[in-house]
């Protein structure tokens, strides 16, 4: 069989595989995306038939899903909504950084791997993977929930920063000099500002420049216009994503309406992909000497993450419930933690990192989305009404106690 000819039976074979997996979690009640991450592990490298032929179809699609899955995200949200989650999550960027950056820090330390690994794990720790619970929102409705603008600025924030962590890192693994490295974070804080001003001041002549009545015309000038931006932004040592999801920003109107109906489609089918390649790139001969780490370390950060979202939630007037969802729903790493680590070990640092990396990932992607159906369960729904229950009742006898306290001593005796 020739190459053409393999590379077609096996794409085929595998978006069929995937298919069959979304059926199987269909019927269980769950999201598809542990099936297909351990599909890919069963068909990628050290797996039982591994998948040879179409690495770069396979990779480009993924890098492609997490494109499409935050423009359309950001087309869910105005500029308007955009910075005012931003300034009243300023709190919730710092707390969350310091949660979850610490405990890989730490680690790091721990394992003998110096500052500059130190500093990558602590990354990896950071940054929650904005494709994984992009997918979670939406597969669980969460959309229009009054939760979801707090998880999605922490997303935000967390992708802006990467555009000043990820020219350090890189600063720290070549051991560039001070001013080597203070001039790529100013370039990589020039593209997020530029970004930004565009799509909160001249977003409407972005809806105009994409505008068609013709679906075709409209899919075509959305994507190319996202694909562009977004190579742009990560040319600029700025998130792709980040790219990505402004430019979801600054279309509004009919255009951001029509956009999310013609790009559904192609946002599922290469969502599916960026699961399937991150299996099917991972050995799991590589993964069991770090599985007991990974395993401490993704117990104590999905904690910290939790607490982070309940944090956050609480701080913007959300209730106990939506508290709760948005902790859960930020616990997955993913797409840029393993950047970061291949990153680090392409550079020189040790070639452990990669795999405690790559443990650590997939136990946060495995069990974030199955963490973030917790809160809809009936028992902790009743739990979490009795706690709300409770606080109210706690701050009526709170804001009663001064009044009665405020009576003269002859209507109190």
């Amino acid at each position: 069989m020739d190459h053409t000819a393999l590379l077609l039976v096996e794409i085929g074979a595998l978006l069929f595989g995937i298919a069959l997996l979304g059926r199987l979690a269909a019927k269980l009640g769950i999201s598809p995306i542990p099936f297909i991450l351990l599909g890919g592990l069963a068909f990628g490298e050290g797996g039982l038939l591994p998948f040879s032929t179409g690495e770069e179809f396979i990779e480009i699609g993924a890098e492609i899903g997490v494109i499409l899955l935050l423009v359309m995200l950001g087309l869910e949200y105005s500029p308007s909504e955009l910075v005012g989650n931003l300034r009243t999550s300023r709190f919730a960027g710092v707390i969350d950084m310091l949660l979850n950056a610490t405990p890989g820090a730490i680690l790091g330390l721990m394992l003998g791997w110096g500052v500059v690994g130190a500093v990558a794990l602590a990354g990896i720790t950071w940054i929650s993977s904005s494709g994984v619970i992009a997918k979670v929102v939406r597969d669980l409705g969460r959309v229009s929930n009054r939760e979801t603008p707090v998880v999605l600025a922490i997303l935000v924030i967390e992708d802006l920063a990467m555009a000043f962590y990820l020219p350090i890192l890189t600063a720290l693994l070549i051991g560039a000099g001070f001013l080597s490295g203070a001039l790529s974070v100013g370039i990589a804080a020039a593209a997020v500002v530029l970004i930004l001003y565009i799509a909160l001041k001249h977003g409407k002549w972005v809806s105009k420049l994409v505008w068609s009545p013709n679906a075709e015309v409209l899919l075509l000038s959305v994507l190319g216009l996202t694909l562009v931006v977004a190579g742009l932004a990560s040319g600029a040592n700025v998130s792709a994503a980040v790219g990505a999801f402004l430019v979801g920003i600054a279309i509004s109107g009919p255009a951001a309406e029509h956009a999310e109906r013609v790009l559904s489609p192609l946002r599922d089918l290469f969502a599916s992909v960026f699961f399937l390649f991150f299996g099917l790139s991972t050995d799991p001969a590589d993964l069991v000497p770090m599985l007991l780490p990974a395993a401490g370390l993704a117990v104590v950060t999905m904690a910290t993450k939790v607490l982070t979202g309940y944090l956050a939630a609480r701080r913007a007037g959300i209730g106990e419930a939506g508290r709760w969802r948005a902790g859960f729903a930020l616990t997955p790493r993913g797409e840029f933690s393993i950047v970061i680590a291949g990153l680090a070990v392409s550079s020189g640092a040790d070639r452990s990192l990669a795999a405690l990396a790559t443990a650590y990932v997939l136990i946060t992607i495995v069990i974030g989305p199955l963490l973030a159906r917790i809160p809809d369960t009936e028992r902790f729904a009743s739990w979490s009404k009795q706690r709300q229950a409770a606080r109210r009742a706690r701050q009526r006898a709170a804001s009663a106690r001064p009044a009665r306290d405020a009576r003269p001593a002859k209507l109190r005796s």
